[in-house]
């Protein structure tokens, strides 16, 4: 079994991640700031180590890497970079030291779309700041896995779903009144005759992916992919 980082472990993911990690017998450390809490209970929070960092005050003064470095992974899961900076801060800390590293990236690397629905074989297109950040990333950790062999791996989930989280609306909002109308049959006017699409995704799909990529290192590293919906009552 693997020592496992998790980088934002407490957040939506996370609260699904951390206890199938435990549950499967990994050795797993928390990295947050140590001010959310889980969406749900489970006994796993109350067996690994928590540890307190703030990611921006850390990288600000350079040693966030090194940090992340001391705590002796041999897999790390970077759910909360949003820049090459950060990227490559922590590549170059653990280059050498870990067996893994997968990185969360975003569906907003497409900006608009070539094709509907993307795959991961479409171009990046991004169009504001997280979705460029997150492109950037991408394309510099599939470079280091090629040319010097950082074994990366990088994920695209869409819009995530699930306890405590309200989903983006067809109209393109967080307002549950929208679902609400949908439900009883109202009539709803939509931009964009309608044409316009989100990409949603469980956080417990998007944290199953993580464990099969994991689980399946040889496969996914050196590997873009799109985590998939596979439907919840959530």
């Amino acid at each position: 079994m693997a020592r496992i980082i998790v980088i934002g472990g407490s957040g939506h993911v996370g609260t699904y991640l951390v206890p199938a990690l435990v549950e499967r017998g990994h050795e797993v450390v928390n990295v947050s700031r140590g001010t959310a809490k889980p969406y749900r209970p489970h006994y796993a929070w109350g067996r690994i180590e928590n540890v307190a960092l703030d990611r921006a005050a850390e990288e600000k003064a350079g040693r966030f890497g090194a940090r992340i470095a001391d705590l002796r992974p041999d897999i790390v899961v970077g759910m909360i970079a949003f820049d090459l900076a950060s990227t490559r801060q922590i590549v170059e800390a653990l280059r050498g030291k870990v067996e893994h590293y997968l990185f969360c990236s975003s569906i907003w690397v497409y900006g608009r779309l070539f094709a509907v629905p993307s795959t991961e074989a479409d171009p990046p297109n991004p169009i504001d700041a997280y979705g460029k950040g997150k492109a950037e990333s991408e394309a510099w950790l599939m470079r280091e896995m090629r040319l010097r062999g950082f074994p990366a791996t990088c994920f695209r989930p869409g819009h995530i779903v699930g306890e405590g989280w309200v989903p983006i609306s067809p109209v393109g909002n967080a307002n549950p009144e929208t679902f609400s109308l949908i439900a009883r049959g109202d009539e709803l006017v939509l931009p964009n005759l309608g044409l316009e699409t989100v990409h949603h995704v469980h956080a417990d799909d998007v944290a199953q992916w993580i464990i099969r990529a994991v689980e399946n290192r040889a496969a996914s590293v050196g590997e873009v992919i799109l985590p998939r919906f596979r439907g919840h009552g959530s």
